[in-house]
């Protein structure tokens, strides 16, 4: 698993009908070659899964999809294996072997995919964004959606302004872990400094008063790892905003401001609406 979520069960209803801009079924991506590595891999990771690895996960993030019971590390070691004996490794045999780890419903399988893609952003551009978008809406895991939406979506959206876009329409989903993508997406730069603190702010007010716990919990996610470079600016967020955000988001934001400015933020939020 490549996240840090607990494991609660979403309160609303995800969608889980591709948008029609989403990509074409991720099988439909793989031709046999790729589909004979894909399955290669998949078979050193379920050498390499214990049973009871497998049904512990399984019901630690309460998922639907099969598991191989693979620790992270030992996944990550094989597709790096992989990749260093395909030095060569171009762009079409990169996204047609992930589409094939992907299709199966096997969470072991979907983060190998995951990491083969991560490893390798440099072969990835805008035309990739229909098939992560796919992967997305399949997923139904925050230890999926996480590392696709902040790594690989948000690796895109830096290299490539213009997806921004595409985060508008995200924002905006009837599927609440596309719109946790679209406040994931922004996270790594904000986490740095830099950024677009203005979109996710556009973002979030146009959450906030969602009861979901995934988005509650990726709004405070956002403002806690903008904080620890810009404390001033979540505080000043923070502020006006006090008495709307759900506690989860509040507390999460809190944790890296300095100890007075967090202080009057929990007297004021303490005092009640005026």
């Amino acid at each position: 698993m490549t996240g840090t979520e607990p494991a609660a069960k979403p309160t609303t209803p995800a969608v889980s009908r591709p948008d029609a801009r989403a990509g074409p079924d991720p099988e439909a991506a793989a031709g046999p070659d790729a589909i004979a590595a894909a399955d290669a891999i998949a078979a050193e990771l379920r050498a390499a899964g214990s049973p009871e690895r497998a049904v512990r996960e399984r019901a630690y993030l309460k998922s639907d999809l099969d598991f191989f019971g693979v620790p992270v590390p030992v996944a990550r070691a094989a597709i790096r294996s992989w990749c260093r004996a395909r030095p060569g490794l171009g762009h079409g045999e990169l996204v047609a072997v992930a589409a094939a780890l992907w299709h199966p419903p096997v969470f072991d399988r979907r983060m190998a995919a995951e990491m083969l893609l991560e490893l390798s952003p440099a072969l990835l551009g805008p035309a990739d964004v229909p098939l992560i978008e796919r992967m997305l809406r399949e997923a139904g895991t925050w230890a999926l959606i996480d590392s696709l939406a902040a790594g690989l979506m948000g690796g895109l959206v830096e290299r490539y302004p213009a997806l921004t876009e595409v985060l508008d329409r995200w924002a905006a989903d009837g599927d609440f872990w596309i719109r946790r993508s679209a406040l994931l997406a922004l996270l790594v730069p904000l986490r740095r400094g830099a950024g677009d603190f203005g979109r996710f702010s556009r973002y979030a007010d146009q959450m906030l008063a969602e009861k979901e716990f995934f988005i509650r919990k990726a709004i405070g996610w956002v403002l806690r790892e903008t904080a620890k470079k810009r404390p001033a600016l979540v505080a000043e967020w923070l502020a006006p905003r006090i008495h709307q955000v759900s506690g989860v988001t509040f507390r999460e934001a809190l944790k890296p401001l300095p100890p007075d400015v967090r202080a009057a933020l929990l007297a004021a939020r303490h005092d009640g609406p005026r």
